[in-house]
């Protein structure tokens, strides 16, 4: 996906971002030495999950070894390939859900609880993403949050490609990461789609000879010492 991004110059550009591919070093083969993979199979249906509602509870034992009504034969071990989330009811399906925000305290009491806010995205918009120039050390970071994804922004011409080495050699030089974030000043969460979640970013930067990697890493949670 495109985003638009500032750098010390007050320079900006569109550029691309991408979701960094981890490449997976163990691998399971079966009893003939072939490669498995995963698979989403169908369980049961909410038919089957209600037999104690279909079935007095001292007679399922007996239906269960006379007619098998715990497994829907045409629709059991079916493979899942696309699916979508609904909410439901009382086993009926609801369209028109309210959604809320609830805070919960440190001892995991609720402390407040508001309407869902949908925030839109605010990475490929008119205002870049500015260069903060706040700073912090690599071993520092990794100490203080916990990153759950990482992005890798990418050139898409020979200007860009100037415009992202040059940040990257920066913060390689520096041994840093520079916290960004949305809006004009870069005090806002970075969210990606509309009704997505916000995250801090940390822009890692790499050189090695010609060659750069940009890294954006996101943190939604702080590590914190007990009192």
């Amino acid at each position: 996906m495109p985003i638009n991004l500032a750098n010390k110059k007050k320079r900006d550009a569109q550029v691309s971002i991408e979701t960094v591919g981890r490449q997976r070093n163990v691998k399971y083969i079966d009893e003939d030495g072939k490669l498995t993979h995963n698979v989403r199979l169908l369980k049961s249906t909410v038919h089957q999950q209600g037999l104690t509602d279909a079935y007095e509870l001292d007679e399922l034992a007996d239906d269960i070894v006379k007619d098998d009504p715990e497994i829907d034969v045409e629709a059991f071990g079916r493979y899942l390939t696309e699916t979508s989330r609904v909410y439901t009811n009382n086993n009926k399906i609801v369209f028109h859900v309210k959604e809320e925000e609830v805070s919960i305290d440190t001892e995991g009491e609720e402390k407040d609880r508001k309407p869902r806010e949908v925030k839109f995205q605010n990475v490929n918009t008119d205002v870049p993403i500015p260069w903060t120039g706040r700073l912090i050390k690599k071993k520092d970071a990794v100490r203080k949050f916990v990153f759950t994804d990482t992005k890798q922004i990418i050139h898409t011409n020979g200007l860009t490609w100037d415009f992202l080495f040059e940040i990257a050699k920066e913060l390689h030089d520096k041994e840093s990461l520079m916290l960004v974030g949305g809006g004009k000043k870069g005090n806002e969460p970075l969210i990606f789609q509309r009704g997505g979640k916000g995250f801090r970013g940390f822009l890692e930067g790499r050189i090695d000879g010609d060659s750069y990697c940009l890294l954006l890493h996101l943190s939604n949670l702080e590590l914190k010492l007990p009192e």
